[in-house]
């Protein structure tokens, strides 16, 4: 078949009425998510992914829910960041350099209606160019054999941290310990336990979810607890909307050149949505800024980033299809997921799960469309939520993330787990460890293990078949490549971020 004809069957089983209305639950829920400050989409994802299991849903169906909340996450971050100069999260950062100044000028509503076009624009662009990419490098991926696998893998961890993460070292110490926890339970080779302790309930190992909704929901609010968030937020009020169609079409040049990179960033493991926003932002005011007025209030100033974050969010869906290895931290969180499902991510996912790919290919046109009807006429219905206390929201959140664990298992033990992985997040959140080099450590280190067993079986313990093909020094290459630029170009982009972002706050 045809790609064009897997799109279509994709499309008739995306717009059965469940799945067309856990697509709008999905676009609701993700965009309430990432208008509120702190939560963001890996976040919203790894909270919501209990009740995905609880109400019993099909795969196709649970991913429909989470990925149409992962989009609405990107839509909603723009809210808080024109209204209250807060980022939803950080590829958000960005938008509050002109949406902010245009909210102070009266023009709020234009802002918001601005950015929600121009993250239309981008999410749709960006979901064309998966349609188009991740069929062609599945097909290559197909002649992996195990070496280039073990580099591939590599290439995850080293491209992981991405040139905006504040500390290498720091990454790589998340990621081994996310390995350390995988080898908990019983050695697939072997059938030997290891670091079981004697424990029945670890012989099974660590289930991904529990990590998860410790990691980040758990420690999400602990961190709040800890802080004693101030509940008075100075929102400006949204006007009467004054826009004419002209000033819109006037943007989609700005939003498809913001789009294209914000894609290029998506697809590039590790460097993800924050990079895609900066580089459209900054490259878009070389461009066409010739009076300067980025950062006063230009409403291009908010249509690029917007763009860009959101092609970024669809393009890290194609490495996560299609090699297995996720291009940002909420598409690791979504492998997670596909894994707990069953359901191996990789070159194969596109011949043997092709109905489900495809229907969440189709959900996600669908979802981006859902998503400008709801983030235009509802905005008003999207502020108010942003003027509820956060004491009351926080407690709501977890205790929806707990009882769909407990759901899922019925195992107090579970619940324990779950709370001590939530302290361990806490913890490693206050001395600054990233939380989803841990979830992919987890998820990869089965699968680098037995790529490594496979490769050394192969070659009778010779370990130069790592390196023995051109695809597998290739990658190796960029692996390296991914570990060292970081920490050449990370604190020059850093610093370009900060400084364009300066007197955010005055």
């Amino acid at each position: 078949m045809t790609t064009v004809d897997l799109l279509l069957n994709g499309f008739m089983a995306a717009l059965t009425w469940q799945n067309l209305a856990f697509a709008a639950l999905g676009c609701t829920l993700g965009t309430l998510i990432g208008a509120l400050p702190g939560l963001g989409p890996a976040n919203g994802v790894a909270i919501l992914i209990p009740l995905a299991f609880s109400l019993g849903l099909d795969p196709t169906t649970a991913l429909i829910l989470l990925t149409a909340v992962y989009s609405g996450a990107m839509y909603g971050g723009r809210i808080s960041s024109i209204l209250l100069n807060i980022p939803g999260d950080e590829p958000a950062l960005m938008t509050t350099l002109d949406g902010y100044p245009m909210a102070k000028q009266g023009k709020a509503a234009e802002a918001l209606v601005f950015s929600a076009v121009a993250s239309f624009v981008g999410s749709l662009l960006a979901t064309i160019g998966l349609v188009l990419l991740a069929p062609l490098l599945a097909k290559a991926a197909l002649h992996f054999g195990p070496p280039e696998y073990v580099a591939l893998y590599i290439l995850a961890f080293a491209a992981l941290g991405g040139i905006t993460s504040k500390s290498v070292a720091k990454t790589l110490v998340a990621t081994a310990l996310g390995l350390m926890i995988a080898t908990v339970g019983i050695d697939a080779s072997t059938g030997i336990p290891r670091y079981t302790f004697d424990i029945l309930e670890l012989y099974e190992g660590i289930d991904f979810i529990i990590v998860l909704v410790g990691l980040f929901a758990i420690s999400e609010l602990l961190l709040f607890i800890e802080s004693h968030r101030n509940d008075v937020r100075n929102m400006i009020s949204v006007n009467k909307m004054r826009i004419k169609l002209a000033d819109i079409i006037a943007l989609l040049p700005t939003s498809f050149r913001g789009a294209i990179l914000g894609f290029i960033s998506g697809v590039l493991p590790g460097a993800g949505a924050s990079l895609g926003s900066f580089i459209s932002y900054t490259l878009e005011k070389k461009w066409v800024d010739k009076e300067n007025t980025f950062g006063t209030g230009d409403p291009r100033g908010v249509a690029a980033p917007e763009a860009g974050n959101n092609a970024a969010a669809s393009g890290a869906l194609v490495p996560m299809l299609t090699l297995g290895v996720p291009g940002s931290g909420t598409t690791a969180v979504l492998l997670a997921m596909l894994i707990s499902l069953n359901i191996t991510p990789g070159p194969m996912l596109f011949q043997q799960n092709a109905e489900l790919v495809w229907s969440v290919i189709a959900a996600l046109f669908i979802g981006n469309v859902l998503l400008l009807l709801l983030n235009v006429p509802m905005v008003g219905f999207f502020v108010k939520i942003l003027s509820i206390p956060p004491r009351f929201l926080m407690p709501v959140v977890t205790l929806i993330a707990i009882l769909g664990i407990y759901a899922l298992s019925h195992s107090v033990i579970d619940l324990y787990m779950m709370i001590g992985f939530g302290v361990l997040g806490y913890i490693l959140r206050k001395i600054e460890i990233p939380l989803v080099p841990i979830i992919l450590g987890m998820l990869l280190g089965p699968e680098l293990e037995i790529a490594l067993r496979h490769s050394l079986m192969i070659s009778n313990g010779d370990w130069a078949i790592l390196w023995g093909s051109p695809l597998a020094i290739g990658l190796w290459i960029v692996a390296i490549l991914g570990l060292i630029l970081p920490m050449l170009v990370g604190p020059i982009l850093r610093a370009k971020m900060k400084a364009s972002t300066k007197g955010l706050d005055d």
